[in-house]
């Protein structure tokens, strides 16, 4: 097997660079593009973004300790001395280097697209993957242009498999990370209304996302979910084969006789190619149902067995933020999806409150969708009229004109005056929420990452500690 580690040469090589000086023969194991936290014998690669220019902190990173650097071709004069390699671009440096250490530790890679839920995707299936193999998954979501290759560096400790996310806002992205992982298993969740702000309608998000199937090899696999017209219309065109998940009678890993538990989660019969199991799961909502389902069709593509996948199921936890149940000591229980939010999302987990049982009241702390564009307005209405009808009893609306649209849609839906609040920001938000909640309510918070109700739900657990 090859050395996961690559040379100077190899590395001017496969960039399509130039050596301009140091030791050909010197090799590179560990990289880095912050200069900050560069360790010693890592390479230095001086990424180029919006905000920021790494050539100007290059030679700061060599004073850190750093093997060398990687630098555009007309910025190499700039370093005189040590290891410096020349390239075109250094972003696509990265990319090129990062194939190349995928293709070398031998590792199987899963990759996860979707317009919610590739998260919490990837942490099940790596979950139910491990129960017979090592297995890296990549950290948070670092699933872009720059993340995904800094993730695929990490797999020069040869895991047997590395399950990974493709995220994306524009066409042309998933064809891009597809390329650098060059992925044995692509997972397609589903298409929501995410992102939706940079395409023209759904059909052009399902295109986008469409791009996971392209380039596959016939030994390649894609699972699909079921459920998702689109998603099925789009991955005929795959090269290799297609299994797929759902609740459709049709589907290869499918879920029946559903028991949704409320605040307990969910609990389903699984049946698969391999045979069935019933599960139960604490996590909450069909939404996270789908999630498992996709996760057990890759495990059982590797051969975990329905017993282990019905053991983990029974002992899964979500992601931080995305999710997670918390009955603080204070009397409130707590449903904190702060992490993100887009309308589908929305309001999949308005209906596990909708569900849910045995609470004094139910409250929303709900945070503007961003990324909507012109389909904004009548998004956040939806979700306004949604939020009466799951029977919240105090509804609380953050961020901008959007949050205003759905606290005045949750009133002409039904709900009274006095139970809609609108806060400007998170900061507000936990103000109000302090003020009116108390023990006995269920709440959930939800909103978009850059309106930060993880500030609410931070407060909550302060406050009721």
């Amino acid at each position: 097997m090859p050395d996961v580690s690559l040379t100077a040469a190899e590395i001017a090589a496969v960039t399509r660079g130039r050596l301009v000086s140091g030791n050909g023969e010197q090799r590179i194991e560990r990289w880095s593009i912050d200069s900050r936290s560069v360790a010693p014998g890592e390479m230095f690669v001086a990424i180029r973004g919006d905000r920021f220019d790494g050539h100007e902190f290059a030679a700061a990173a060599v004073g850190h300790g750093a093997a060398g650097v990687v630098v555009e071709s007309g910025r190499a004069g700039e370093f005189h001395g040590g290891l410096v390699i020349a390239v075109d671009d250094t972003t696509r440096a990265l990319q090129d280097v990062a194939r190349e250490v995928r293709r070398r530790s031998g590792a199987k890679v899963v990759a996860i697209t979707g317009s919610a839920g590739k998260t919490t995707t990837k942490e099940l299936t790596a979950n139910f993957l491990s129960a017979r193999f090592s297995v890296f998954r990549n950290k948070g979501n670092l699933n872009n242009h720059i993340g995904l290759p800094l993730s695929l560096l990490e797999l020069r400790s040869r895991p047997d498999v590395a399950v990974v996310e493709l995220g994306m806002n524009h066409a042309g992205e998933i064809r891009t990370l597809v390329g650098i992982a060059e992925p044995d298993v692509r997972v397609w969740t589903n298409v929501g209304d995410a992102h939706l702000g940079f395409f023209a309608s759904a059909d052009a998000i399902a295109d986008a996302k469409a791009e996971i199937a392209e380039n596959a090899r016939p030994a390649d696999r894609l699972i699909v979910n079921a459920d998702d017209p689109r998603i099925m219309a789009r991955s005929k065109r795959f090269a290799g084969r297609t299994v797929t998940f759902g609740l459709s009678e049709a589907a290869d890993v499918r879920a029946s006789a559903v028991q949704a538990r409320g605040l307990d989660g969910m609990a389903a019969d699984v049946s698969t190619p391999a045979g069935r199991v019933r599960v139960s799961t604490p996590l909450l909502g069909t939404g996270n149902l789908l999630n498992l389902l996709a996760a057990a069709a890759v495990a059982t593509e590797y051969g975990v067995s329905l017993d282990e996948i019905a053991l983990r199921a029974a002992a899964l936890r979500p992601a931080p933020h995305r999710g997670e149940l918390t009955r603080l000591p204070g009397g409130v229980t707590l449903i904190d999806d702060s992490y993100n939010s887009s309308p589908a999302a929305l309001l999949r987990a308005l209906e596990v409150v909708k569900s849910a049982t045995g609470s004094a009241r139910k409250v929303g702390v709900l945070g503007e969708m961003l990324e909507l564009g012109a389909h904004s307005a009548g998004l956040h209405e939806q979700c306004g009229r949604a939020a009466a009808a799951a029977g919240l009893d105090l509804l609380i609306a953050v961020g901008g004109d959007a949050a205003i649209r759905l606290a005045d849609a949750a009133r002409a839906a039904g709900m009274a005056d006095a139970a809609v609040a609108y806060a400007r920001t998170s900061d507000e938000a936990a103000d109000i929420a302090l003020k009116k909640i108390r023990p006995g309510d269920l709440v959930l918070v939800k909103g978009s990452h850059g309106i930060r109700t993880d500030v609410v739900v931070d407060r909550l657990k302060v406050e009721f500690a």
